[in-house]
C-alpha cells in the first residue's frame, strides 16, 4: 500500500502520524450535551475514595447515626506485564491536619416510609442536603411505623410485613431480606472483594482533587440470575444486568443507540426490590458491567437519598408512584387516531387531511400541526403563519365540529434569528454561563425562573385561548451543563430537572384552561409520569429501529410511566409499506396512537389496498376503545403500564422475565408484532391457556410458531377474559355507550369485566354468570342503561 502513494516515506510517516492525532482528538472530543458519566472519578488516581467502614453511633428509636469513613487512593497495580485499577489506603493531604478529619464521620439514616419502602440516607459532607421541596416526590414522605426494631448480634434489624433491613456495625453494612428471609441484596464492603483477583469498587463517595467536589457510589451486591429492569426508556436490551447505563437526559436523534430520551434514576430486580435514586444530578449505573457481583449506582449528588421497595413488579411500581406520584388520567378523545407527519404547512392541509379521514371512513380524533406552522419552519414564535392560515380560530373550531381536536408542536430553544430572541434576552429569561452571557447560540429558557415561566405560560395560553387541545412538549433534553439557573444552581443538577419542570408547566397550565391532563412530551424525569403523555422519539424507520422503539416502551414502562406511544412506521424516512402495515398494529394496540415522522403518512398515500388495511386496524381499536380506556384508568391507579413487559402480569413464570418483544396491553391482551416480513412469529405463552383475538384458535402456554390473521400482528387473549367492544364510530366522541358487546373468553361459572365509561368517577364490575352455553348478566352496577350483548 505504501508503494502506492506518490510520497517520500518521511514524509508519509508524518502524514500517518497527523492523522492519529487527528483520530485520537476526534475519539476523545467533547461535544455539547455529550452524557455526563461520572463513573471515571471513581478511577482518577488524583481523587481521594473513602470506603464506608464501620458505624460510629445509631440511635434505634429515630435510625440516625454516623458512618465512620477510610480513606483510600486509585492507584495503578501491576503484575507480570498487566495493570489494574485498584485502591490502597491514604492519608490527610490537608494542612493543618489537625483541622481535617482523616477518616470522616458523617450522618447516615434509615427510615421506613410505608410497609413496603425503605429510606437510606447518608452525607459527605458536613453540609447535609439543602432543604427545599423535590418537584419529584408528591410530597414529603411520611414515616411508618408499621416496622419493629429488634437488637442483632453486632447490629440492629428491623422487620416488616414484606421484610427486614438489617445494619451491621462492623465492617458496616445493610442486608435486605423479604419476609422468608432471604437475603434480596446487601451493600458491598472492601472485604466483600477479596475474594476476586479483580479490584472493585465498595460503597464510597469519591471527593474531586479538582474542586473538592463529592459524589457518591452506592453499591450493593447482584445475586446469580438477577434480572434488573427499568432507569427509563432505555433502548438496549431489557434486562439491564451485565449493562452500564449513564443516566443523562440527551437527545440521541434516534432508538438505536444507548443514550436516552427519558431517563429515570428507578429500577427493579428480579429478585423482589426496587431502588429509586432521589437526586436529579448525572449518575452512572453500573449494573454488573464492570464486575459481575457489584452493582455500582454511582450518584453525582454528594449526599445520598435512596429509596428502597420490597415485593413483586406491581407491587414496587405501584409504591414507587405512591412516592413520585401516579399518572393523571388523560381525555377521552386522546385515546383516538393522531393523524401527524412532519409537517403540515397551511390551514388548507389540516383541512384537507381532516376531510379525507372522513370521507374514506378511517377513525381519527386529533390533527397535529408539527414544525411547519409558523412563518418559517422550525422557528417557534408561537403564532400561527398569516400567510398559510387564513383563520386559524376558526379551522380550529371546524375540526373540532367534525371530531378532530388539534395539536401543535413547540420548543422551548430560540435562535437569535426568532423575533421572541431579544426579548427573552434582554429580560433574563433564558440560561446563562458564569460570565452572564448564553451557553449555546440558542436561547434556552430557563424554567427556574419565575418569571419566564409566567412569560411562556402566557405564550402557550394564547394558543389554548384558540381552542388547542394539546401542546406537543418537543426537546427539553439539552439544557446547558454549564449553565447557571435562576434557582442558584448549575447545569450539573438542573439539566436532569429540566423536563420534569417543562412537562409540569404545560400539563398544569392546559389542565387549568381546557380541564384536560395532556401534553406530548419527549423529555422527562423522575415524576414526569404524572404530566401524560410521552412518546418514544425519533425512531428509524427499519425493522431494528422499531425493535428498539418496543423495547423503549416497555423499559418506560417498568419505570413507572402508565401511558407511552410512539411514531408509527418511523420517524426518519418514509416508511415502506411492508414496515407500516407490521408497525401499525403495534401502534395502535397501545394506549395512544399517532403517525408522524417523514412525509407521507396518510393511509391513502400508499393506494387503496393500503388504505383498506390501514382502516381496519383502526377500527379495531376503536372497538375495543372501552377495554383499553378502562384498563387505563385501573392502570394509572396502580402506577402501572398499559404496555406492560410479561413479567409485571406472570412475576411468577420464570420464561416472563426474558422475554422482550412482546408485551400484555393491559392484563388481558397479548401482542407479539411482527418485527420482519412473514405471516408467523415464534411467540411466548405464560401460563394458562390463550385464544387468538383473529383467528379464534386456542393455545397453551409456552412457545408456539403462530400465524397471524387479517392484521399483520398475533394477539391472543388470557383465558377468562371478557373485553368489552363498541360499535364503530369517526371518532371517540361519537361512540355510542348505550350499547357495549361483551366478548368472553373463559369456561367458568361466573365472568367479571371492569369498566370504567365516560362519566364515571371509578371502575364498576359487571358480573356474568354461565347460563347453559352462555354467559348472562348477573350483577349490573350500571343499572340498566346500557344494553349488554354477550357473545
Amino acid at each position: 500500500m505504501l508503494n502506492a502513494y506518490p510520497l517520500k516515506h518521511t514524509a508519509y510517516s508524518i502524514f500517518l502520524l497527523l492523522l492519529a492525532v487527528l483520530t485520537t482528538n476526534a475519539q476523545h472530543s467533547k461535544l455539547v450535551n455529550e452524557p455526563v458519566d461520572i463513573s471515571a472519578d471513581f478511577r482518577d488516581f488524583s481523587n481521594s475514595i473513602f470506603f464506608a467502614d464501620s458505624l460510629a453511633a445509631f440511635d434505634p428509636g429515630t435510625g440516625a447515626g454516623k458512618i465512620k469513613w477510610k480513606r483510600n487512593e486509585p492507584f495503578s497495580a501491576h503484575n507480570f506485564n498487566n495493570s489494574m485499577l485498584s485502591y490502597k489506603r491514604s492519608f490527610s493531604n490537608e494542612f493543618p491536619a489537625v483541622e481535617y478529619a482523616q477518616d470522616p464521620v458523617l450522618p447516615f439514616s434509615i427510615e421506613f416510609t410505608s410497609p413496603r419502602t425503605v429510606r437510606i440516607r447518608a452525607n459527605t459532607g458536613a453540609q447535609g442536603p439543602v432543604a427545599s421541596t423535590s418537584l419529584m416526590l408528591t410530597g414529603e414522605p411520611a414515616k411508618d411505623a408499621s416496622w419493629k426494631y429488634s437488637p442483632v448480634s453486632g447490629g440492629h434489624q428491623y422487620t416488616g410485613a414484606y421484610g427486614s433491613v438489617t445494619i451491621y456495625e462492623n465492617p458496616w453494612k445493610i442486608l435486605i431480606r423479604d419476609a422468608n428471609g432471604k437475603v434480596l441484596t446487601q451493600t458491598r464492603s472492601q472485604a466483600d472483594g477479596k475474594s476476586s483477583y479483580t479490584p472493585t469498587l465498595p460503597f464510597s463517595f469519591v471527593r474531586r482533587a479538582s474542586d473538592y467536589s463529592r459524589s457518591v457510589a452506592a453499591v450493593f451486591s447482584i445475586s446469580p440470575e438477577e434480572k434488573i429492569f427499568g432507569c427509563g426508556e432505555s433502548f438496549t436490551r431489557l434486562d439491564k444486568n451485565g449493562q452500564k447505563l449513564v443516566l443523562w437526559t440527551h437527545d440521541p436523534n434516534g432508538v438505536e443507540t444507548q443514550t436516552m430520551y427519558k431517563p429515570i434514576p428507578f429500577y427493579m430486580s428480579s429478585r423482589g426490590y426496587g431502588m429509586f435514586m432521589h437526586t436529579t444530578s448525572p449518575i452512572t449505573c453500573d449494573f454488573g458491567a464492570t464486575y459481575g457481583e457489584s452493582n455500582a449506582m454511582q450518584i453525582g449528588d454528594e449526599n445520598l437519598d435512596l429509596f428502597v421497595f420490597l415485593g413483586q413488579p406491581k407491587d414496587i411500581l405501584d409504591a414507587y408512584t405512591d412516592l413520585t406520584g401516579k399518572a393523571s388520567m388523560p381525555p377521552l378523545w386522546s385515546f383516538g387516531l393522531w393523524m401527524s407527519r412532519i409537517t403540515y404547512f397551511s390551514e388548507q392541509d389540516g383541512r384537507n387531511v381532516a376531510a379525507k379521514l372522513r370521507q374514506n371512513r378511517i377513525p381519527s380524533d386529533v390533527i397535529h400541526f408539527d414544525t411547519g406552522w409558523f412563518e418559517t419552519d422550525w422557528r417557534c414564535d408561537y403564532r400561527f403563519a398569516p400567510s398559510r392560515f387564513k383563520d386559524p380560530e376558526g379551522m380550529i373550531a371546524d375540526l373540532k365540529k367534525q371530531g378532530f381536536r388539534t395539536s401543535l408542536w413547540q420548543l422551548p430553544y430560540f435562535v437569535p434569528k426568532n423575533d421572541l430572541y431579544p426579548e427573552i434576552v434582554a429580560n433574563g429569561l433564558a440560561v446563562k454561563n458564569a460570565n452572564g452571557t448564553l451557553p449555546y447560540e440558542d436561547a434556552v429558557l430557563d424554567f427556574s425562573n419565575p418569571n419566564t415561566i409566567k412569560w411562556y405560560q402566557s405564550k402557550i395560553a394564547g394558543l389554548l385561548k384558540l381552542g388547542v387541545s394539546a401542546i406537543k412538549v418537543d426537546f427539553g433534553e439539552a439544557a446547558p451543563l454549564s449553565g447557571v439557573y435562576a434557582s442558584g444552581r448549575t447545569g450539573f443538577y438542573e439539566h436532569n430537572l429540566y423536563p420534569l419542570r417543562y412537562n409540569k408547566i404545560v400539563s398544569e397550565l392546559t389542565r387549568k384552561m381546557t380541564g384536560d391532563n395532556i401534553i406530548w412530551a419527549r423529555s422527562t424525569w423522575a415524576g414526569s409520569q404524572r404530566y401524560p403523555i410521552h412518546w418514544g422519539g425519533d425512531a428509524e424507520t427499519t425493522n431494528k429501529g422499531m425493535e428498539a422503539q418496543l423495547r423503549g416502551g416497555l423499559s418506560l414502562g417498568l419505570s413507572g410511566f402508565t401511558f407511552w406511544s410512539h411514531d408509527i412506521g418511523g420517524f426518519t424516512m418514509k416508511t415502506p409499506e411492508d414496515l407500516y402495515r407490521r408497525w401499525l398494529p403495534m401502534g395502535l394496540l397501545a394506549s395512544h396512537t399517532r403517525t408522524h415522522g417523514q412525509a407521507p403518512k396518510e393511509p391513502w398515500e400508499y393506494g387503496e389496498d393500503f388504505q383498506n388495511y390501514f382502516r381496519k386496524a383502526v377500527e379495531m381499536k376503536y372497538k375495543l376503545i372501552p377495554y383499553i380506556y378502562s384498563q387505563s384508568k385501573l392502570a394509572s391507579e396502580r402506577g402501572l403500564p398499559m404496555v406492560r413487559a410479561l413479567l409485571v402480569e406472570f412475576p411468577d413464570d420464570p420464561g416472563a422475565w426474558l422475554v422482550d418483544n412482546e408485551y400484555m396491553l393491559g392484563s388481558d391482551l397479548l401482542v407479539a408484532p411482527l418485527f420482519e416480513n412473514g405471516k408467523t412469529r415464534s411467540v411466548y405463552l405464560p401460563k394458562g391457556k390463550w385464544t387468538d383475538y383473529q383467528t379464534g384458535k386456542t393455545y397453551e402456554s409456552g412457545w408456539h410458531e403462530i400465524a397471524t390473521g387479517e392484521l399483520d400482528v398475533v394477539i391472543l387473549v388470557r383465558q377468562g377474559a371478557v373485553l368489552p367492544h363498541v360499535g364503530v364510530a369517526q371518532s371517540t366522541g361519537d361512540i355510542d355507550w348505550s350499547r357495549i358487546a361483551l366478548a368472553t373468553y373463559g369456561s367458568g361459572a361466573t365472568a367479571s369485566v371492569q369498566l370504567f365509561l365516560p362519566g364515571q368517577e371509578r371502575v364498576k364490575e359487571l358480573i356474568l354468570t354461565k347460563k347453559g352455553s352462555k354467559y348472562v348478566v348477573n350483577t349490573d352496577p350500571f343499572g340498566g342503561k346500557i344494553q349488554w350483548e354477550i357473545r
